[in-house]
């Protein structure tokens, strides 16, 4: 009997370490699951519902709440790269009829792989869903505001201007390069053409003419005006530079068209800069002998009326030159313009819909970056 006890003691004390073992094996496996599953969260890079790991190509949207006016989802793919590298945010369609710049993103979107590339790239193909829905040139039609022209935007505002404040808080915030894509809206017969924003900052200044060089388009409008305030930023490009992040603009496509040439040009020029910036393998060539454009000087019409372009996009105009003429309902020429200098015609009205000041032509005067 006293030998019982003993084996009875002996074998509570035995199964009360086994019990301890395997409690502790219990939570060293459970810290070791949560650490694993908060790293794969950590890995994971986020932009509105698209959530890639290394490795993955993830669309989704950026949501925009129902506010003053309807809400809208924006479209967003992330393409995280299984080497680590940079965040290149690419955005098209603020303007929802600028469809070559669309077009292009969609390419992107469909050929770009992850395992091409080292770190991220975020592509916005298409902000203003309802100027590409309505064929409403411009603006976004549900608040009548450019969709390039209120950021960084506010979350009590109308729609252009809350998914202004999601893209500057889930795109350029979380970026650290930024090319935004436009090209001609429905009623603008457009060559095309890249900006090149001088900020005073001369890292930064480096880095952006490196980058709209590597673009390849050989007409650069250099711009010195752009905002500051990043509070009051204005444009998209502007939101990443004020922000620190090197942005650059480009266009291509004329008059709601897409042809094959312009989208290949911006296809072509988004791959480059990814080179230059060694998201993508080789080296970036770029342009030879660019075109700088040191100022763009405007042609506005006096009246209403029936507009007649006299100019096409891309050619050279002496100062002088005739661009335009306007009618009235009944033909008689009313108005007759003329370019105030000598430059390239970077655009001319492809309509023949004219309201007083609205424009006829934009043209570039060649210069030299200082």
């Amino acid at each position: 009997m006293k030998n019982d006890g003993v084996y009875s003691l002996a074998l509570r004390k035995l199964r009360g370490s086994v019990v301890q073992i395997l409690r502790r094996v219990l939570c060293v496996l459970l810290f070791i699951s949560t650490t694993m599953l908060a790293q794969t969260n950590a890995a994971k890079f986020t932009v509105g519902t698209a959530s890639a790991g290394p490795g993955e190509k993830v669309n989704g949207f950026i949501e925009v709440p129902a506010g003053a006016d309807a809400g809208t989802r924006i479209p967003v793919t992330v393409i995280r790269g299984s080497k680590p590298g940079p965040v290149l945010a690419l955005v098209s369609g603020a303007h929802g009829t600028e469809y070559t710049s669309i077009i292009a993103l969609e390419h992107v979107i469909q050929h770009l792989e992850p395992s091409e590339i080292s770190g991220t790239v975020i592509v916005v193909p298409l902000v203003n869903l309802e100027s590409f829905h309505q064929k409403v040139p411009h603006v976004n039609p549900v608040d009548r505001k450019s969709m390039n022209r209120f950021y960084p935007g506010k979350l009590d505002g109308t729609q252009t201007e809350r998914a202004a404040y999601l893209i500057t808080k889930d795109v350029v915030e979380k970026c650290d390069y930024l090319i935004d894509l436009h090209g001609g809206d429905l009623d603008e017969s457009l060559r095309p053409y890249s900006y090149w924003s001088k900020t005073g900052d001369v890292k930064m200044d480096a880095t952006t003419k490196a980058m709209v060089l590597a673009f390849g388009l050989d007409h650069i409008i250099v711009v010195t005006d752009r905002p500051r305030d990043p509070d009051a930023s204005r444009y998209l490009e502007s939101t990443a530079s004020t922000r620190g992040k090197p942005a650059i603009t480009a266009e291509a496509g004329y008059s709601g068209t897409v042809e094959t040439d312009d989208v290949n040009a911006l296809v072509a020029g988004c791959a480059n800069v990814m080179r230059y910036l060694k998201i993508l393998p080789g080296d970036a060539k770029p342009v030879e002998n660019p075109v700088w454009l040191t100022k763009v000087d405007t042609v506005s019409s006096d009246v209403d009326g029936i507009f007649y372009p006299l100019v096409k996009r891309g050619t050279y105009v002496e100062a002088g030159t005739k661009v335009g003429y306007v009618t009235d309902y009944f033909g008689k020429t009313i108005s007759e313009k003329s370019a105030p200098v000598a430059g390239v015609v970077l655009y001319v009205c492809g309509v023949p819909s004219m309201k007083k000041g609205e424009l006829m032509a934009n043209i570039g005067e060649v210069g030299k970056p200082e």
